[in-house]
């Protein structure tokens, strides 16, 4: 995996992460009683930005080094998520090493 590559399924990971992360402990509006005029009842009522990137940011991070070992051991590849067998055949080197 080249470094493009980790910075994309980083970012990728992160962002996925980050809606899992933002609803939880949520405390809205209607929940509270304390409705703002001009605002949903559904609106946050506390919301803490920085400790949800925080959140995000260590549990993206964890996601990725994981997702990451398994791509870079070799683990799973992509001929293993090949389920309709769309892929040609894996070309086997010739064994006297004329490459054909």
């Amino acid at each position: 995996m080249g470094i493009t590559s980790a910075i994309v399924l980083y970012a990728v990971t992160w962002f996925m992460v980050s809606f899992v992360i933002l609803p939880i402990g949520l405390s809205t509006q209607g929940d509270e009683g304390e409705v703002v005029p001009g605002t949903h009842e559904s609106s946050p009522a506390r919301y803490p930005f920085k400790r949800k990137l925080l959140q995000t940011t260590i549990w993206g991070t964890l996601v990725w080094a994981i997702l990451t070992g398994v791509i870079l051991s070799g683990a799973v590849g992509v001929r293993d998520l090949d389920w309709f067998d769309r892929m040609s055949p894996r070309e086997v080197p010739a064994a006297d090493g004329t490459g054909g």
